[in-house]
């Protein structure tokens, strides 16, 4: 994540390469530059409006770019030693970067009658559109704005929960969500967590309330108008394309859910979990049920041969520890042709939890320079989970180095799921024969196809079990944003939103005071979390267009591209182009096509489909 004032408050996360299944020559086609006009050829002049729009423009570029290179070592200092100081520290700079941001959004409406280039239209664009949280120009509301957002944030970085005696904070809870089978220990730790988020809510409320005043003083209906702004077509045609996309996808999940619950059934009895209707959230190995891997034991395909090794069991064995699984990410990328991470990521980087400190240990990625001063904060554990994560945050990583040189209203991805997209689509690359590449397995250890159902089932608990979840973070928050959803209703609306994508239910009442969303860092923290389905949705499109660029013809499921410095040439070569062009236009050169796609997850998994549609008939599927 880095701090970043003309996109999302702090962001957390692929080569101009033309998709042809019949072109593998690896050639990276150069990128089309203007031609200049010939000696003698007429010249259109510029008019006044569109020369001051530029300047304006220019201004606004180089005043945001220094403004994030002062500010985003505060937010680091903030994020990686929370004290009275760093938070004070915090939100007089968020406050600086608002009303900066906020001002010159405002002082660009004058251009919105000019007729503009392509280029200037979208950089006046992003700049009016680009602030996550804005405060309206009244006096004291920057400040108000900044204070509650850091408090906001920091309140949820030193959370605990006193259980058998002992302080625990959020890492230490989510072991015990992620490995105890104890439905009654599952609901009290389930519970405690959630203690943390009440004190929340009234300021949540403040927050949201001022947030809209700075979006209708923008031009906006509301901020949730707003957020949707920024996909390159209208805010309402995108709420459709998502409707369009989860459609696509959705089919899978009832399968995968139906056959879930009928497990945790057979595991728990009635009393616990019932054959029929929702799951309850506590059962399914994590803290807010988004991922479900951590109960791949318990669903297991009965019969046929598991994937052969325990990837933490591997990592443990292999003496890994932290620094290494960092290491072993950072290699790669370097496979893939890209330049290895500078050495100020190793010195400046948080990649373990301090013991003297409290810090926020939610795993980001961030730039502070925006050109090399790349590093990541992680509590990193030497565990399968955070193998993948410490990918995932390189990939943000190498994403910001690559569209470095762009200008700064462009530092960004072309839309906010590519930048989440990019790590997932590498990760999707960790399989069996990555690891024997690596030395984490031997050949012996590699499945056959016999056991693609258990490989695949255990990818599909966290990827596809996601996709309802990250739906349902920012249609609940839509929903409050625009004033469907008031305070008094915030709890209720959360757990029929993820009752109604999901089918999950909390594992006892809920108190009348509960503010479950915000136990969830991305509600506190004011992230956008639509990001993080479309990057879902993306990741398979990206690694089936470049394992049919690597040629690979055998199942989707099995393609690594490690190693490959063709497609690492055209993958840097499209993370190089920022935001500097609109997302229809850069996926088309990575994936030849302009729309985004849910067909590559059904593709991927399909094996996976039949045997779900198999063992699920005669059940009663579905949470109606």
């Amino acid at each position: 994540m880095k701090t970043s004032l003309i996109s999302t408050s702090v962001l957390a996360l692929s080569a101009a390469l033309l998709v042809s299944c019949t072109n593998n020559s690896g050639d990276v086609p150069p990128a089309e530059v203007p031609v200049p006009p010939m000696a003698g050829d007429p010249v259109e002049a510029e008019s006044t409006e569109v020369a001051e729009a530029r300047a304006f423009l220019e201004r606004a570029d180089a005043e945001l770019g220094q403004m994030s290179k002062e500010i985003s070592p505060i937010f680091w200092e903030q994020a990686t030693n929370i004290t009275d100081e760093t938070n004070a520290a915090a939100a007089e700079a968020g406050a600086r970067a608002t009303t900066l941001a906020v001002s010159l959004a405002n002082e660009s409406k004058q251009f919105n009658d000019v007729d503009l280039p392509a280029d200037l239209a979208r950089k006046m664009q992003r700049l009016q559109s680009g602030v996550t949280i804005p405060a309206p120009s009244t006096e004291g509301a920057a400040e108000e704005l900044s204070q509650i957002t850091t408090g906001l944030e920091a309140t949820y970085g030193t959370g605990t929960f006193n259980y058998k005696g002992e302080d625990l904070n959020l890492d230490q809870l989510s072991t015990i969500i992620e490995t105890s089978r104890d439905p009654e220990e599952l609901q009290a730790v389930w519970e405690g967590w959630r203690t943390v988020s009440p004190p929340m809510k009234d300021d949540y409320a403040r927050m949201v309330e001022i947030a809209n005043e700075g979006a209708t003083e923008l031009g906006y209906d509301n901020l949730k108008t707003m957020w949707l702004s920024k996909y390159d077509m209208p805010p309402e045609e995108m709420a459709t394309e998502v409707d369009r996309l989860w459609s696509q996808v959705s089919p899978l999940y009832e399968e995968l859910h139906c056959y879930v619950r009928a497990e945790l059934n057979e595991e728990y009895g009635d009393d616990v979990q019932p054959a029929t209707g929702p799951i309850r959230a506590d059962l399914l190995g994590n803290m807010w049920s988004q991922q479900w891997s951590n109960i791949y034991p318990l669903v297991e395909p009965e019969g046929l041969p598991g994937q052969g090794y325990n990837l933490t069991d591997e990592l443990v064995a292999a003496d890994y520890d932290a620094i290494e699984m960092v290491e072993t990410a950072e290699a790669f990328f370097v496979s893939l042709g890209l330049d290895p991470l500078p050495q100020t990521f190793w010195e400046r980087s948080m990649i373990v939890r301090p013991e003297d400190r409290e810090v926020v240990c939610h795993a980001s990625a961030w730039d502070l320079d925006d050109e090399e001063d790349v590093r990541i904060k992680m509590c990193t554990e030497v565990n399968a989970e955070d193998f993948y994560t410490v990918h995932h945050e390189l990939g943000h990583n190498y994403y910001q180095r690559a569209y470095k040189d762009v200008d700064y209203l462009y530092k960004d991805g072309a839309h906010d799921g590519f930048h989440e997209a990019i790590g997932d689509f590498i990760a999707l690359s960790i399989t069996p024969s990555y690891l024997v590449d690596i030395g984490l397995i031997t050949e012996d250890q590699v499945p056959g196809e016999e056991a693609d159902i258990s490989l695949l089932m255990n990818t599909a608990l966290d990827k596809i079990a996601f996709l309802p979840f990250a739906i349902t973070v920012d249609s609940w928050r839509w929903d409050v944003l625009d004033g469907t959803t008031q305070p008094a209703d915030y709890n209720d609306a959360w757990w029929a939103k993820r009752t109604q994508y999901q089918g999950i239910v909390p594992p006892g009442p809920r108190p009348a005071d509960a503010f479950d969303p915000g136990a969830k860092y991305h509600i506190p923290g004011n992230t956008p979390y639509l990001r993080y389905f479309l990057s879902y949705i993306m990741q398979f499109q990206f690694h089936k267009a470049a394992c049919e660029q690597a040629g690979w013809d055998g199942p989707l499921h099995r393609c690594s591209i490690y190693g490959n410095e063709e497609v690492g040439a055209r993958f840097n070569a499209m993370m190089e182009m920022g935001a500097s062009e609109p997302w229809p236009d850069v996926l088309e050169t990575f994936t030849g096509t302009r729309e985004m796609d849910g067909s590559a997850i059904i593709e991927y998994f399909d094996p996976l489909i039949g045997y779900l549609e198999e063992q699920n008939e005669g059940r009663s599927c579905g949470w109606k």
